[in-house]
């Protein structure tokens, strides 16, 4: 099943793009699914669905769930009907007629394969306010080759503004994947869900957006299961800021581009996804270095962002619950498995 989120003009834009690039593709046994986030039930969304692609199954959510719960009720529909697989996409890209069949002949070529993730260029897309008119260019700049991890438990895209590497043609593992696509396997999600009780949660709800597929990654690997970058496999997105670079001052110029709910969700989720891996048996440099960071962050919070304060407050409210889904992870290698993909 391929699975994906509209929501409101945000994405409606993309859509006919997005919808024709999928009709496009050489692997043709898939099923469309999308759970509607906007407001109002019929939107531009549902009407260029409906017209572009009246097979795909549309379910209007009623509310804003946010990325994570959004995804889970369609990875649990499609559990429930059989699939082996699972294809996350954000609408605001386009992709290479192969770029699935090619994620998909990678990921059976072993079952300790968790997830695929193609290489991810960027995609220039503009409309022009005045006349409605696209333009439209993919390029050769890399928006992602998967996701690394450094010692200080920051998260980041590999060669991210770099220029690609055509001759790359081989794949290798990488730490993670960017949500914005990546095939996955059913039996590695079902195998690191957590029951919340009522269903299983394959993205941590205590994340309503962003950061997910770093802790989704990182229990992925935690498990046992590998993830594969596919270089072969390419498609293209649109990214509205791309980040300057990698250093701590860079870090914090680079937040003059993100919006205060940004982040909030970006801070606090960024501490849940700590809080949760912290009782594991990381080495000493490992612990150092994530403390070391924190400390920094602390400080220019408290300096320039004061506002984030607020989500510690957050943080304790959810501590039982953080507490609950880090006791529950699977823990099935050494600590130095994850370490040796630490920059």
């Amino acid at each position: 099943m391929v699975g994906f989120i509209p929501y409101e003009k945000a994405t409606a834009r993309y859509l006919p793009h997005f919808l024709k690039s999928l009709k496009e593709q050489t692997y043709k046994n898939i099923d469309i699914a999308a759970l509607d986030n906007s407001a109002a039930k019929n939107n531009e969304n549902r009407a260029i669905l409906k017209n572009e692609f009246p097979e795909a199954r549309l379910e209007w959510a009623g509310v804003n769930l946010g990325f994570g719960k959004a995804y889970n009720r369609m990875i649990n529909i499609a559990k429930s009907r059989g699939y082996e697989y699972f294809l996350a996409v954000n609408p605001d890209m386009i992709f290479e007629p192969d770029m699935i069949e090619r994620l998909y002949r990678e990921i059976i070529k072993d079952n300790n394969i968790g997830a695929v993730t193609p290489k991810i260029l960027r995609w220039n897309f503009e409309v022009n306010a005045e006349t409605g008119d696209v333009s439209q260019k993919k390029t050769d700049l890399i928006d992602s080759y998967g996701m690394f991890i450094t010692r200080s438990h920051r998260f980041s895209d590999i060669n991210q503004g770099e220029k690609d590497n055509p001759e790359k043609t081989t794949p290798e593992e990488v730490f993670g994947f960017t949500g914005a696509a990546v095939l996955l396997r059913m039996s590695a999600l079902t195998d690191i869900a957590y029951d919340n009780g009522s269903y299983r949660e394959y993205f941590d709800e205590l994340m309503f957006m962003y950061k997910e597929d770093c802790d989704i990654s990182y229990r992925l690997r935690l498990a046992g299961w590998k993830i594969i970058f596919v270089p072969g496999s390419v498609a293209y997105h649109d990214r509205t800021a791309v980040p300057m670079g990698e250093s701590s001052w860079l870090v914090a110029v680079n937040r003059k581009n993100k919006s205060r709910q940004l982040k909030k969700w970006s801070y606090q989720n960024q501490w849940i996804l700590i809080l949760k891996m912290w009782p594991l048996n990381f080495s000493l440099k490992v612990r150092l270095a994530t403390v070391w960071y924190q400390l920094k962050c602390f400080i220019y919070l408290i300096l320039f962002e004061r506002f984030l304060l607020s989500e510690f407050r957050n943080l304790w409210l959810k501590r039982k619950e953080i507490s609950k889904k880090s006791r529950s992870m699977k823990v099935r290698i050494r600590y130095q498995e994850i370490e040796k993909f630490m920059r």
